[in-house]
């Protein structure tokens, strides 16, 4: 920091003390002007008059009012233009007292609104030029006089200019924090969503897994005696399980790792090339699946991808949990213009609440209802649409349309 600096951060922490030598300087600059004769045969002259006591002593009041001109300038004010037009009314020769009201008047400037500082900078100007031209022996036209005029004049506009530079400076300042506390929501906002992203991709995994698990060691437990070649693929699609929801829950937290935590494998992320394989291990759990997927193409945004992927595994899950043993499920993906349709059916009968009239029974997970809300944030989240609901006859229906091209608003700008 420079010396300037240093010195401007010191006045701005110790204004008493600034205040007291700008008292003392002033009263010295009043004191050493008394001396002065203007009108001397030659020019200005110096020491050929001295001030009277009378005149001594409203300096030395104008003085000491300044050192409280922070804490009360209205009233600092008043005071120094009291002095000031005592010593024009009684002063011969005249001190420069007025040169305090000079320096109060700037200091109200300084402190508020433009409107009042040249109001009372109109009314100081004329109150004390007018008592300067009407009274002492000199002429009303001369120069001490309009000097009044004008260093008054320049004291508010002064005061003034200064006071628009703080607003200034301070409105930039509370834009600049504005700013910053924008951007601080908005990434506390995105870290939310990303939150939300990761507790829906942790949901659909263990959801989707541990169901298969429950279902496979059912079976292996329920075959071990009679069956144990049953019961061992049984638990081999256990261990399968179990191995791929350990991978997927593994590259799902390894999202939140920080930067310098030890590398943690990854994987591409889950979508429609991997729904066949998402398919078997349903088949393998004893759910008939049967797939239609037609000509989506390779070109799938990665969230849509995702979201696809993700929808079927979730809506298979229910159905595997809710419609009953005897239940068969179909998934259809096909593209739709510029949009992606899943929808996944089942026919079979339900159990408890699973079938509710609601529509939300199914997707319920001990009547929770987070998978098909998870469903609905997935598509809602890529400015699609999803119904869930039972079926006329019997069975369930979730349906998603998925927006392949970018959304875009009215005036055709990318939302």
């Amino acid at each position: 920091m420079t010396t300037l600096g240093k010195g401007r951060c010191w006045a701005r922490t110790h204004p008493l003390a600034v205040d007291a030598a700008l008292a003392t300087v002033v009263l010295v600059c009043m004191v050493i002007g008394s001396f002065a004769e203007p009108y001397g045969e030659h020019g200005p002259t110096w020491g050929t008059r001295t001030p009277d006591a009378p005149s001594l002593l409203l300096m030395a009041l104008g003085a000491l009012a300044l050192f409280f001109r922070r804490r009360a300038p209205w009233s600092v004010l008043a005071v120094t233009c009291a002095a000031s037009i005592t010593e024009l009314l009684t002063g011969d020769p005249r001190a420069p007292v007025v040169m305090c009201a000079v320096i109060a008047l700037f200091t109200v400037a300084a402190t508020t609104d433009r409107s009042t500082t040249w109001r009372i900078g109109l009314v100081t100007m004329a109150g004390l030029t007018g008592v300067a031209m009407l009274s002492g022996p000199l002429p009303w036209y001369a120069q001490e006089n309009l000097g009044i005029f004008a260093w008054t004049g320049m004291a508010a506009a002064a005061g003034d200019a200064v006071r628009s530079r703080r607003a200034f400076v301070d409105a930039i300042r509370e834009r600049a924090e504005r700013a910053e506390r924008t951007r601080e929501e908005e990434a506390r906002r995105r870290v939310a969503e990303e939150r939300l992203r990761i507790a829906r991709d942790l949901h659909d995994v263990v959801a989707h897994h541990i169901a298969l698990v429950n279902v496979q060691a059912g079976v292996a437990a329920h075959v071990m005696d009679k069956r144990p070649d049953q019961a061992k693929e049984a638990l081999s699609h256990v261990r399968d399980a179990s191995r791929s929801a350990l991978n997927e829950l593994r590259a799902t937290v390894g999202l939140l790792r920080q930067t310098g935590d030890p590398e943690a494998p990854t994987e591409p992320a889950p979508g429609l090339h991997r729904l066949d394989e998402l398919v078997d291990t349903f088949r393998n759990a004893g759910l008939p699946v049967e797939v239609a997927l037609g000509q989506v193409g390779l070109d799938l945004p990665a969230a849509v991808d995702l979201a696809a992927f993700r929808i079927i595994q979730e809506a298979l899950t229910n159905v595997r949990k809710h419609a009953g043993r005897d239940a068969k499920a179909e998934v259809s993906v096909v593209r739709v213009g510029p949009n992606v349709e899943v929808t996944v059916i089942d026919d079979g009968p339900g159990q408890g609440q699973g079938k509710g009239g609601d529509g939300e029974g199914q997707g319920d997970t001990d009547g929770g209802g987070h998978g098909l809300l998870g469903m609905r944030e997935r598509v809602t989240a890529l400015g699609g649409s999803c119904t869930a609901g039972p079926r006329y006859g019997g069975g369930f229906r979730v349906h998603a349309i998925l927006p392949v091209a970018p959304v875009t608003t009215a005036k055709g700008e990318t939302a």
